[in-house]
């Protein structure tokens, strides 16, 4: 049986739902039409060049609202191979065939062999934590009542496989078209862009309707596989932890307001008292013991059953705090802020005592029921839920000390050198009196920064993860908010995180960072404890996959041995996107890519957009999601990768540099290539498409070069030429096998998971690759005199596919990971007609100066190929 023979059953199923619900609405002549064209579509990927001839002929003479229906056709059909795709995924049948069944138990077992102490893998336990960042700026282009229904439908899928009696398949078959054909008939694409807080709500739907569930759940079977091996996972462990930038993220968002961040600061404590209520509400059913500590009895006063009279004072006290958050958004009442804020410590408080009385008094099963499930969430989420992570440009940080120090007398700040910054900082930060005069008025720009960081004064610090900087190049950046913050009023050490995101910038962050770590009195801040986030997107977009690749390796080596060497813990940060050009690709085998060394201090990752979904929609998908991310990092821990040997550090060198030009010279320096790019992409239109809260670009007026990383990668996968996740990447290996460096290439393939990794990144871009797809788009699209660019490009393409498949001895690409080359492959048939319906429609939209429909048709491709595409930006 192939690893997707069963899923294929079900996708077969839910295409003949899908089809009787459009002939329902639109008649069985559509259904056939639509049939029609999905053979074309199979036809044209085993190579029947007249199919595709046949589908732009179609397309071009049908309506626009015929190209509607049959967008939205084709982009429902592979919605429901993701939600069955994602459901099958957890199956025995579905874990049989990947690579990871069992990821910790299997890194475990092959522990055994290794030679570590049982005290060195308890340290390592102990060491493990993970910090998942849920992003400001999702990629998720579908609607969240369509993404509550495809859970349901998952769900029943789930039904329709365990289904014993034919009774029971009939009811969760008739669920499941009722649930298609709720989709069917609901607008799928957003009419208006998300507000910053309608994405936090997202956020929060997420925590709920899956992370909510699936943390316990991974937490006792974490605890399960560990005991089976001598090791012991602490009832308070730092395993795990959720932060969030939205309504946090407010470089170059202006709808992030601290208003905004106030709001959703607020929701999310409210949306935590919900959940917590509801968990200690059961809890107050079940305790009904009457044995009880001497401790627990004065928490419990009289009462006959102790626990249950805590549980009910606890939940009485979340839905005091329930309330008064929700009179204060209302503005119903006067409510001080105070009373909207319940600590950590007090929801754990009476947790716990009931938890060590239980244990106490013999009843260690029930103590080990829902109430340490409860336990684990307070620890996990806490009573923020989503502790929220601030973002801010180091350049709005500059211009508010700027206009200050200018009020002052003072001179002004932007202009100085940076010891002269340092100096300054440094004296004000020492000094006790305020600095910002009551009666001052900053500009309004300059007021948003101050009111955020009031705002943050306000919370305490269990409400906030990280304070993190954009475009951060030197100590005074880091210095800066640190004195903004104080000045506002915030009384505890905010970490605040430098972000390096261009190839320059990761050059110069060790650099950067040990002249900061010099300094005295910013060692004593931080405690020993240091963030520092590496951005994936922008350094990509700026040098290219391989060189920006090289620059963040080389970038978290060199942090690493400065934290050694100073004595503190480094919590690298990572900004990966969801595609190869944003670095993402299959967080396990990226984690163990890594430096030696750089999870000692934890391991903290954005999760960004459609990823989110896709790895933890479902609950079992997040336990999953969840234990290949635990098992990766103890096994870095654990077994590190390698340090790369000389020879191969200097062969990196040259092609990091080599590819970097390669890249630079077509996206930077060719003339043609703005034009081209927005000829042969629906960069321009992406603009319309409601994604999220943040424009597509930081400068509403700039090109290219301020396009947001997002955008940038979308375009290029619509029309599946996925340019920047390969450009220059393989020509840079390829130049270094031609001067004789086989041997060691071979080396580094075989013995280095940083390079192998990188090799299989790019086997997954270049099988997404399509030379004909987007050449159609290109000669359909582009100028005459612009078509030499795609020859071109076309011919660097299927050249370093030729270069990668010999390197790796393969006839195809992916040919050890069938898992994944068949869940790419089996979705091709159903993008092929969503292409060719793009390209007709772009052309239309183009030439018409308006046209409502068209316009709705190109935004559901748009979401449909992202869909089949499995990621946008």
């Amino acid at each position: 049986m192939t690893a997707h023979k069963v899923l294929r059953k079900q996708v077969k199923t839910l295409g003949r739902l899908l089809g009787e619900t459009i002939a329902q609405a639109s008649g069985d002549d559509w259904l056939e039409r639509i049939e029609e064209i999905r053979g074309w579509g199979k036809a044209a990927r085993d190579g029947d060049p007249g199919a595709r001839t046949a589908m732009a002929d179609f397309f071009r003479t049908a309506s626009d609202d015929d190209l509607l229906l049959l967008s939205r056709s084709f982009t429902q059909f592979l919605n429901l191979v993701n939600i069955a795709e994602q459901q099958h995924t957890v199956t025995p049948q579905g874990l049989a065939h990947q690579q990871y069944p069992n990821p910790m138990q299997d890194f475990l077992h092959r522990l055994q062999d290794t030679g570590q102490t049982l005290a060195e893998k308890q340290a390592a336990v102990e060491k493990l934590h993970l910090e998942l960042v849920l992003t400001a700026h999702p990629t998720e282009v579908t609607r969240r009542t369509i993404i509550t229904k495809y859970g349901e439908l998952a769900g029943e899928l789930a039904h329709l496989n365990d289904a014993a009696e034919p009774r029971q398949r009939r009811q969760a078959t008739q669920r499941i078209k009722e649930l298609v054909a709720q989709a069917w008939h609901t607008a799928e694409i957003r009419s208006v862009r998300p507000t910053p807080v309608d994405e936090a709500r997202w956020g929060f739907a997420v925590i709920e309707n899956s992370l909510w569930d699936a943390v316990p759940r991974f937490m006792r079977d974490l605890e399960e596989d560990l005991a089976e091996h001598d090791l012991h996972l602490a009832l308070d462990a730092h395993t795990l932890s959720f932060c969030s930038w939205m309504g946090g993220d407010r470089d170059g968002n202006p709808f992030v307001t601290a208003k905004v961040t106030e709001q959703v600061l607020l929701l999310s404590r409210w949306k935590a008292a919900e959940l917590f209520g509801q968990a200690v509400d059961r809890l107050a059913s079940e305790l009904s013991m009457l044995d009880c500590t001497d401790e627990l009895r004065v928490l419990a006063g009289e009462a006959r059953e102790p626990y249950r009279a805590v549980m009910k004072s606890l939940r009485s006290r979340l839905y005091q705090v329930k309330d008064a958050i929700q009179a204060r958004l209302d503005n119903s009442a006067r409510v001080d802020l105070a009373d909207c804020l319940l600590t950590d410590e007090a929801l754990l408080t009476p947790l716990m005592a009931c938890y060590d009385s239980l244990v106490a008094c013999g009843m260690k099963v029930i103590a080990d029921g829902a109430l340490k499930d409860t336990i684990r969430r307070a620890h996990v989420f806490g009573t923020a839920l989503l502790r929220l992570d601030v973002r801010q440009h180091s350049e709005r940080h500059r211009a508010a000390l700027s206009e200050l120090t200018l009020a002052l007398g003072l001179g002004d700040y932007d202009h100085w050198s940076e010891e002269e910054k340092q100096a300054f900082l440094l004296r004000e930060l020492a000094n006790k009196r305020p600095l910002i005069p009551r009666d001052w008025e900053p500009s309004p720009d300059v007021q948003e920064v101050l009111d955020t960081c009031r705002v943050v004064s306000q919370f305490s610090a269990d409400s906030f993860g990280i304070y993190i900087i954009s475009m951060a190049r030197h100590p005074s950046d880091v210095l800066a908010v640190q004195l903004l913050l104080r000045e506002c009023g915030v009384r505890w050490a905010m970490p605040v995180a430098p972000l390096f995101e261009t190839l320059d910038d990761l050059e110069v962050a060790p650099e950067t960072m040990r002249s900061l770590l010099s300094i005295e009195w910013y060692r004593g801040y931080i405690h020993g404890q240091q963030h520092v986030m590496i951005g994936y997107s922008d350094s990509a977009k700026d040098a290219g996959v391989l060189a920006a690749s090289w620059a963040q390796y080389r970038a978290q080596e060199t942090l690493g041995q400065l934290a050694q060497e100073f004595h503190i813990s480094l919590t690298l940060f990572h900004g990966r996107g969801g595609t190869i050009g944003r670095g993402g690709g299959p967080a396990h085998a990226a984690i163990l890519s890594q430096p030696p060394g750089s999870v000692d201090g934890g391991f903290r990752v954005t999760e960004q957009g459609e990823t989110i979904r896709f790895k933890f929609g479902l609950p079992e998908l997040a336990v999953r999601s969840l234990n290949l991310y635990a098992s990766a990092v103890l096994e870095a821990l654990l077994l590190p990768p390698p340090e790369p040997e000389t020879a191969w550090r200097e062969l990196m060198n040259q092609m990091a540099a080599q590819s970097c030009d390669a890249y630079r010279s077509v996206v930077r320096d060719h003339p043609d290539f703005v034009p081209f790019f927005r000829a042969v992409t629906p960069e321009q239109e992406l603009g319309k498409l409601p994604l999220g809260s943040r424009p597509t670009k930081r400068k509403p007026g700039g090109g290219v070069e301020s396009l947001r990383a997002i955008p940038w990668i979308f375009a290029w996968s619509q029309n599946r030429l996925l340019l920047p996740s390969w450009l220059g990447a393989v020509e840079a290996i390829e130049a270094q096998l031609g001067s004789g460096k086989t041997s060691t290439i071979e080396q580094m393939k075989d013995r280095w998971p940083f390079f192998s990794t990188r090799l299989a990144m790019l086997e997954m871009v270049f099988l997404k690759t399509d030379a004909a797809i987007s050449s159609a788009y290109a000669e359909r699209l582009s100028p005459p005199e612009l078509l030499y660019m795609n020859t071109e490009l076309q011919q660097r393409m299927a050249s370093d596919a030729n270069t990668l498949r010999k390197l790796l001895a393969e006839d195809q690409l992916m040919v050890s990971d069938q898992w994944n080359r068949d869940s790419i492959l089996l979705r091709d048939p159903y993008l092929e007609p969503l292409h060719w319906l793009q390209i007709e429609l772009l052309d239309r939209l183009r030439k018409a100066e308006q046209n409502s429909t068209v316009e709705q048709a190109l935004m559901v491709t748009i979401g449909g190929i992202a869909a089949g595409m499995r990621n946008t930006g």
